[in-house]
């Protein structure tokens, strides 16, 4: 944008910056979900290899999974929530365990 300055002849020039917002993504919390049939090694085995986890706090969430029947296994922008429990899911099918993990919005 051009202002002219009319009593001297002067043009000067206006920048108007505008601020973009960058907004964070939605989080989801991923959720390990009890059954009869995948073993408790199973379970320690992916919270460690897939989530990260430390042995005990794996030992931990695995136990509260097993005892309240769900089991927080932690929370993350909506792709990477998605790819760790399907690659849970993928491991547990290949184990031949049925496995469930579902997402939660946080």
């Amino acid at each position: 944008m051009e202002k002219s300055d009319t009593s001297s002849g002067n043009k000067t020039k206006v920048c108007e910056k505008t601020k973009e917002q960058v907004e964070t993504p939605p989080l989801f919390k991923v959720l390990m979900h009890n059954d009869d049939y995948t073993t408790m090694e199973f379970v320690v085995e992916v919270l460690r290899e897939v989530f990260c986890k430390p042995a005990n706090e794996a030992e931990k969430i695995m136990l509260t999974i097993h005892f309240q029947g769900v089991g927080y296994c932690g929370t993350f922008p909506y792709a990477i929530a998605e790819t760790k429990a399907s690659r849970a899911r993928l491991k547990a099918r290949k184990a031949g365990f049925p496995l469930r993990c579902t997402l939660e919005e946080a």
